[in-house]
């Protein structure tokens, strides 16, 4: 049986459509906390606002009992939206390109009807966390306090998934997202002109080498059973043809699904990094941008919210062990102070906008998934906090 009407899901829906025509960055969503605290408001929660910057937080409190936090992200990203539909971004340049207006719709649904419900005691806290975009807004929102004013006893929060089955829930015990690192390398020599490089120490040359030999810390020096990955995002250096530069400038990112494997990559990055420079009679500067943390989903809670999701939803729409993403998610910082589980959701994996991979011009949030999602945390919240017999 249906838990929500259509009716009850089209306010949510229109909600999400409005959120996704205004786009707001990280730290920016101002205009989305706004609509989100009156919508809890409304619906009975004592709400806290501007946590970490623009975080929301809706708690109901019902007597003695477990504390559950339930997680959503607001922010959007700075891409220009390549669609024409009536909820397509008037901002010029952002867009939600990975569903994160539909999170928050989702868990504002959930939230409607577990304030009307009686299945459950204790306390709920709804955090609506701004900044997940490379922006840290769960770390914001811890050091402003969030868990000393709602403490919780396990914490949850999904993310859409294009390439798998609308409405299909893919779980995974352990580490399930990568860490990331950023690296800006400057390699600095001596430049002159195209036809006298003999009288030049080349850093295109030594770039162009070093972009090579990075290729061998994954798959020379890293265990092949753990996935990791090292990415070149980006190069710059000189602006004519028959000059050579005196700088080159490399963007480096990696990732990695274990904490020591990630301390190693850094480790052989900076020391391969130097040691190219130095054979190009080059130097290096390094400057490391500390990212995510691996996000690793504790056992009994992701085994809780296995059983959940098979009572709901059955079987068939179930995956007990997903796959591993190389994708980062600062959920990662709130699951390094409490148990939790963060849990995928297929929006779709035929072509068009739902099938279309996230931070993408043509993505779009699969609206279907509000009912599923909503569905699943008003279970999980009924079980987590049972009322005792």
């Amino acid at each position: 049986m249906r838990l929500f009407e259509d009716s009850d899901l089209r306010p949510f829906v229109q909600l999400r459509r409005d959120i996704h025509a205004h786009p707001e960055l990280a730290f920016e969503e101002h205009r989305t906390a706004a609509l989100v605290a009156q919508q809890l408001r409304d619906f009975g929660y004592t709400v806290t606002e501007g946590i970490g910057g623009t975080g929301v937080l809706g708690q109901m409190h019902r007597g003695p009992g477990k504390r559950l936090g339930l997680r959503a992200d607001m922010d959007a990203l700075p891409i220009q939206e390549a669609s024409q539909k009536d909820w397509t971004s008037r901002v010029p340049g952002r867009m939600h390109a990975c569903g994160h207006d539909g999170h928050t719709a989702t868990l504002l649904a959930a939230a409607q009807r577990l304030a009307a419900s009686q299945e459950w005691q204790g306390s709920l806290n709804l955090v609506f966390q701004p900044a997940e975009e490379g922006g840290g807004g769960a770390l914001r929102m811890m050091a402003d306090g969030l868990f000393e004013k709602a403490p919780c006893d396990a914490i949850f929060a999904f993310h859409n998934m294009p390439g798998f089955p609308a409405g299909e829930l893919l779980f995974r015990e352990g580490p399930a997202m990568a860490s990331s690192d950023y690296l800006t390398v400057h390699l600095h020599g001596v430049g002159g002109h195209g036809a006298l490089p003999h009288h030049t120490q080349d850093p295109v040359v030594g770039a162009a080498s070093l972009i090579m030999a990075l290729q061998t810390v994954v798959a020379r020096n890293v265990d092949p059973l753990k996935p990791a990955v090292v990415t070149v995002g980006a190069v710059h250096a000189g602006e004519a043809n028959n000059v050579i530069p005196s700088e080159a400038r490399l963007e480096i990112s990696l990732r990695a699904l274990d904490p020591e494997v990630r301390i190693d990559m850094r480790r052989l990055v900076d020391r391969l990094v130097h040691q190219q420079a130095e054979s190009f009679g080059l130097r290096a500067d390094c400057q490391w941008r500390e990212g995510y943390a691996v996000l690793v989903n504790s056992a009994a809670e992701t085994q809780f919210a296995l059983s959940v999701a098979r009572e709901t939803f059955g079987d068939d729409r179930v995956v007990a062990q997903g796959p591993m993403l190389l994708g980062s998610e600062d959920f990662s910082f709130m699951l390094q102070r409490l148990p939790g589980c963060y849990l995928l959701i297929g929006n779709g994996n035929e072509a068009g906008a739902h099938g279309c991979m996230v931070h993408n011009p043509g993505y779009d949030f699969n609206d279907a998934l509000i009912e599923t999602g909503a569905t699943f945390w008003v279970r999980l919240t009924e079980r987590f906090l049972l009322k005792p017999q």
